[in-house]
């Protein structure tokens, strides 16, 4: 099929029915003519699907199909079921669908933070060459734990939740490199054994735990997992599967999309518990239990959850009227 043809000759009839679904009051005859033409704009969208699957245009269909079939049916869709079905569906079958990316993240991330916390720590030599002495002692005895306390803590959480999503963007726009999770993976690993590796030679490792633990759980995590749906995105440029290359990109990136604004309230949360639970006057045992507990309530609802809708056949990804259909593949 020409498609330049089929679009010069069915054009009218599309703008037509765009003009319909735009118009504000329609009488009888202007409905029969809405309906005639939303099934001849059906037919139109089938016969591409078939026989020549352009991307484009079936994206351009499907959403007039949709948009038609709503304005015949009158269906719309409350504003909170959609918030509930992003959240409760979506969200996690996304962040599931991305597990075996996300774990290799944070093996990336674990294997750098627990050798360069050894190094660093064992090695007062290294530890010289990166910190200076003083800058050392001086961050063990005091900077280390002054930071928590530095700024009003409405302004502090507000300035780390931006902090962290400025992180989580970095991961979805540069994703799909492959490279540039690796690296902001590794830099927080290392920077965080570094301070390990010096408040452990100094005699604050415990202290090190109290203060990073509460919220530090759930914040890195979120990291990971941006950093881990980047990488997947990156895998369906490289090995795309039965889908054209262009069309698992896109699809993977999507549900990138899905994950990068789920995690906003995650990272806004443990901004949250770094300004207002880390430097509080709990025991330390209280502070780290409910950093504890509030990072097993996302890994279950990333790894439990999501396992659940991804039975169902949820992929986080965009329906299929809101996107256009998948290539029809050979067997």
């Amino acid at each position: 099929m020409d498609t330049d043809a089929f679009i010069a000759v069915n054009r009218p009839q599309w703008e037509r029915l765009q003009e319909l679904v735009r118009s504000r009051y329609l009488d009888a005859a202007g409905i029969d003519e809405l309906i005639a033409l939303y099934q001849e704009t059906s037919t139109h969208l089938s016969t591409v699907r078939s026989t020549n699957p352009d991307p484009a245009l079936i994206a351009r269909l499907s959403l007039l199909v949709h948009r038609a079939r709503l304005r015949i049916t009158g269906a719309q869709v409350p504003l909170w079921r959609n918030l509930r079905r992003f959240f409760w569906e979506d969200l996690p079958a996304a962040l599931y669908t991305a597990r075996w990316s996300t774990a290799l993240a944070a093996t990336i991330f674990l294997l750098s933070t627990v050798i360069s916390g050894l190094y660093f720590g064992l090695d007062s030599t290294a530890r010289d060459l990166v910190v200076p002495e003083e800058a050392q002692r001086h961050l063990a005895q005091r900077e280390f734990v002054a930071y928590y306390f530095a700024d009003d803590a409405t302004g502090f959480a507000a300035e780390v939740w931006t902090n962290n999503a400025w992180i989580a963007v970095q991961a979805v726009v540069f994703g799909v490199t492959g490279f540039w999770p690796v690296v902001m993976l590794l830099q927080n690993g290392l920077n965080i054994g570094l301070s390990a590796g010096v408040m452990g030679a100094y005699g604050g490792l415990g202290t090190f735990f109290v203060f990073i633990l509460p919220h530090g759980l759930l914040e890195m995590t979120a990291v990971i997992v941006g950093a881990g749906a980047g990488l997947r995105t990156f895998w369906a440029w490289v090995r795309p599967g039965p889908l054209p290359r262009l069309w698992s990109l896109s699809q993977a990136a999507r549900a990138l999309v899905t994950v990068a604004i789920g995690l906003v309230p995650v990272l806004l949360l443990a901004g949250v518990i770094e300004a207002f639970v880390t430097p509080s006057g709990l025991p330390p045992a209280v502070r780290i239990g409910i950093g504890v507990l509030v990072w097993a309530l996302f890994l279950l609802f990333m790894l439990g959850r999501g396992r659940q809708v991804h039975r169902a056949g949820i992929t986080g990804d965009l329906t299929e009227e809101q996107v256009g259909s998948t290539v029809a593949t050979a067997a």
